[in-house]
């Protein structure tokens, strides 16, 4: 099989086996793309060709292209979990990418939005016949910490509005139960006396009945900031950092936190912490008097 048929049947396996998402497949399939391009100009013709040195050539012109160093790194985990795979199917002997590293990347820390901030944008009433959507799907989104996927793909048997619980798909096909504030509660009811409550019906319904398209949300989540005068670029995902960003200052389980937002490593979660201490030294420069700068 080609260097690309190879790629292809990788991808499908994500896609069929693994449950990624279409935008984790195009992410991994245009990072290959890179790769089988320069496997083309150098004329290698097998993955086995690939060496450390070739590898680091790659990645070198990639960088001199003018790829962004996290773009790099992914691209660089994208061949990596290619290679993994084809060795265990025995298909490569050796890892190319042995000893290879990408440019370290300053973590940027997510914005979030503050208690005020964030009660503003839920509680915003947009008027006419979507308010009663755009209220369930905020409140939803900052009482649980749901993904935009995990919102979009939710049914109505997927919610236990009388145990304030709702069960949520997430990446990777993964399953977990996640608490539902008496808020959000409050509006999904709203929502399904609204529009009836199918068990197999999508909950947030876009044209014809069909579950709504992330995009609409996007647009929706934007126009409500701007009504309310929000200075910050709202999308769901600022959300989801808030909602854990909120319940780290409170709690400060990191653990926990972890779980609810379904992440697999908490050094993805770990980030948080950086979040909660930049709030805490806030809190110690306006508090304490050696801590004070003069005008």
């Amino acid at each position: 099989m080609t260097p690309a048929g190879q790629v292809d049947a990788w991808l499908g396996r994500l896609a069929g086996e693994r449950h990624a998402s279409p935008h984790t497949v195009a992410g991994y399939r245009r990072d290959l793309a890179k790769l089988l391009r320069y496997m083309d100009t150098e004329r290698l013709l097998s993955f086995e060709s690939l060496d450390a040195n070739r590898m680091r050539t790659f990645i070198a012109a990639e960088h001199r292209a003018g790829l962004a160093p996290k773009s790099l790194q992914r691209l660089l985990s994208s061949c990596r979990s290619l290679f993994r795979q084809l060795h265990r199917e025995g298909l490569m002997t050796h890892d190319p990418l042995l000893g290879v590293r990408g440019p370290k990347v300053r973590r940027k820390l997510p914005q979030v939005l503050d208690v005020d901030e964030a009660g503003a944008l839920v509680e915003s009433d947009s008027g006419g016949k979507l308010a009663v959507r755009d209220r369930a799907m905020l409140e939803l989104f900052y009482s649980s910490g749901l993904r935009l996927s995990e919102l979009v793909g939710l049914h109505w048997l997927d919610l236990n509005l009388d145990e304030g619980e709702v069960r949520v798909l997430g990446k990777g096909g993964k399953t977990r139960l996640v608490p539902v504030g008496r808020h959000a509660v409050a509006a999904l009811r709203a929502l399904g006396a609204e529009q009836g409550m199918p068990p197999e019906s999508p909950v947030f319904r876009g044209r014809g009945g069909a579950a709504i398209n992330p995009r609409t949300i996007q647009l929706r989540m934007n126009t409500l900031a701007l009504q309310q005068g929000l200075p910050k670029h709202i999308h769901p995902h600022l959300l989801r950092h808030t909602f854990a960003s909120h319940m780290l200052e409170s709690s400060g389980d990191l653990r926990a936190v972890q779980e609810l937002l379904g992440h697999a490593d908490i050094a993805t979660t770990q980030i948080y912490t950086h979040l909660d201490f930049q709030y805490l030294a806030k809190v110690y420069d306006a508090a304490h008097p050696r801590a004070r700068r003069k005008p």
